[in-house]
């Protein structure tokens, strides 16, 4: 278990949620894991499937605490509210927030400051570790693109502009792509992002890791209350999360891609698992979709600092940590959204 903010997070797939007196006590097995005074709390987010006591349940929705359920996967099943209290007034301050040019603009330049920011510290941290495998210069080069882009884009007019911005960005990141590939460079060959389909076995592990942290992102906006399918930098539309891709912009250099990289280069996957179909689209098997889905699992359990909290978490809770932020901006309990810098 965990708080973070107002918010206790329990994480172990066995545990009960129990009331005793003011407190909520989280069980495993019948033994007692931890307790929390009610009135420190907002929210409580499960991941199991244990449940949790129908006295509690009461408690917290009289104290206008919201419950919310998801898997140990952390795919969203339910979230609970008092009658009082719903999330009304929190979408209503995110649906006009997104029609709102002024506020609009800034959430997505955060999004994008982020995802430029964290992907030149990519190239850095290759540089360091790897000067002697790579091409330096190219790698160097690129980051320092990078860096003169977060300038452009923290002055960026319009979304029109910031979309330019950040489209030539990452075409500069994506172009050495492929130095950060040490091993397996015959099997696992990077000439650049494709999609829908994906061309070859590199873009069909960043697609396929990309849809898992866009699903672990909407289900961490729905557990904070706000609509993963209304966005700022990406337009609406029937059945995208727009929000959820908002989202993972600052998220996927940093946990994603260098997932995907570590896979490659830690021969946990191997080439010989992947098979191209006639319309040239890439497609992994099932064999290796499960090693992936294994190692995202544990991946997600790595403890970070949070830059902004400067407390430890798990990788998988940093989108739970990023929606809550995002919601009390929106509340206006925050001057800014504090976008995911990693340090």
């Amino acid at each position: 278990m965990k708080k973070l903010l107002n918010t206790l997070y329990v994480t172990s797939e066995n545990s009960y949620l129990a009331l005793d007196g003011e407190n909520v006590v989280v069980f495993e097995d019948k033994t007692e894991l931890g307790r929390l005074p009610l009135h420190n709390l907002e929210g409580i987010v499960s991941f199991g499937y244990r449940g949790t006591s129908p006295a509690l349940m009461g408690a917290c929705a009289e104290r206008n605490i919201s419950l919310c359920y998801l898997t140990p996967q952390g795919k969203f099943l339910a979230r609970i509210s008092g009658k009082t209290r719903g999330n009304v007034v929190l979408r209503q301050q995110q649906y006009a927030g997104s029609k709102d040019k002024e506020i609009s603009l800034g959430i997505a330049k955060n999004c994008i400051l982020g995802k430029v920011h964290n992907a030149r510290w990519v190239l850095e941290r290759a540089l360091r570790d790897h000067s002697l495998q790579i091409d330096a210069e190219q790698v160097k080069a690129a980051s320092n693109f990078l860096k003169n882009s977060l300038k452009l884009i923290q002055d960026s007019q319009s979304k029109e502009q910031l979309r330019g911005y950040e489209g030539e960005a990452a075409s500069i990141y994506f172009g050495v792509f492929d130095q950060l590939i040490l091993q397996q460079k015959k099997d696992f060959v990077f000439q650049g992002r494709n999609k829908r389909p994906p061309l070859d076995n590199v873009n069909a592990l960043l697609s396929f890791v990309y849809t898992l942290l866009t699903n672990n992102i909407a289900s961490a906006l729905e557990t904070v209350g706000l609509d993963p399918y209304v966005g700022y930098l990406h337009t609406d539309r029937p059945g995208r999360v727009s929000l959820a891709l908002d989202l993972i912009e600052e998220l996927r250099a940093v946990l994603a891609d260098r997932f995907v990289l570590s896979l490659i280069n830690k021969k946990i996957i191997s080439g010989k698992n992947f098979s191209k179909k006639e319309n040239g689209a890439v497609l992994m098997d099932d064999e290796t979709r499960r090693k992936v889905l294994a190692e995202w699992q544990s991946k997600k359990k790595e403890i970070i600092t949070h830059p902004y909290l400067n407390e430890k978490v798990e990788w998988g809770m940093v989108p739970y940590v990023q929606a809550m932020l995002l919601a009390r901006y929106l509340r206006g309990d925050l001057d800014g959204y504090p976008v995911f810098l990693w340090k």
